[in-house]
């Protein structure tokens, strides 16, 4: 039961993940304006991966994609593939988390091939997670670079000063999706352990005796009346073995017992 309930926890946490992911990517909030010090406050600008828009203070909001890829930064590219590759590493696991469900039956899967499956997705969540922290980070790690240059060049009295911006929800998003899907990835790979057979320790071994040394033959069970002879003691035709008499001395055959 402990075992399926982790199994099952780890898919709706890894699939909360997977959507913050998705979520995060498509948002245009990566980066906004800080307002601080800024006497221009009619117009908010914001950025996303995708686009950048600008929003007025009557209301109205325009926004233009970026139609180049080629003139984008190189870490700005790397955020994009990193966080496309999380998405479809999670879209793929949460595909194979589905089958590897111990509460679904698929015809006769066998409990081993369901722990492999159920392994393969928790190290794609776990990967996906990565993916999406690392992106985020290093978008992160960009704004903070932009915005203390932005600022060195205010405080210097520069005439071309740069709009300075700061971090945007999506990236908080961003941040507890991926957090999301690695916890649920872990907890994907810790259910494995509970969805593996164990092995018996003593296996059992077949013995064939050899036809030429010793024969075994089954035949009917003959109840004996105790004073029979053992046959491996028998030492030749016409021996029969008496009983003890009253004094408890062997009685043994003369002579004319053989005639």
């Amino acid at each position: 039961m402990s075992t399926t309930l982790c199994q099952v926890m780890g898919f709706l946490v890894s699939s909360l993940g997977v959507g913050g992911s998705i979520m995060a990517t498509a948002m245009d909030t990566w980066s906004t304006q800080d307002l601080y010090d800024n006497p221009v406050t009619a117009v908010f600008q914001y950025q996303g991966l995708w686009r950048s828009c600008v929003r007025q203070s009557s209301g109205f909001t325009e926004c233009r994609p970026y139609f180049t890829i080629l003139g984008l930064p190189a870490m700005f590219q790397a955020v994009r593939a990193l966080m496309i590759v999380g998405i479809v590493l999670g879209i793929l696991g949460l595909l194979v988390c589905i089958f590897a469900l111990k509460c679904i039956r698929i015809g006769s899967m066998e409990d081993t091939a369901k722990a492999n499956m159920t392994l393969t997705s928790g190290i794609m969540f776990i990967v996906a997670g990565l993916c999406a922290i690392t992106g985020v980070s290093v978008f992160a790690n960009m704004l903070v670079t932009n915005f203390w240059m932005s600022t060195t060049n205010m405080y210097q009295g520069m005439q071309n000063v740069q709009n300075r911006y700061t971090f945007g929800s999506a990236l908080f998003v961003g941040w507890v999706a991926g957090g999301l899907a690695l916890v649920g990835g872990i907890m994907m790979c810790l259910a494995c352990k509970g969805l593996i057979p164990e092995e018996s320790r003593y296996k059992a071994v077949s013995y064939n005796a050899s036809g030429r040394n010793i024969s075994y033959r089954t035949g009917p069970y003959k109840v004996g009346s105790g004073y029979e002879a053992d046959p491996k003691t028998r030492k030749g035709t016409g021996y029969e073995e008496n009983p003890r008499n009253e004094e408890g001395r062997r009685s043994y055959p003369s002579k004319y017992d053989y005639v």
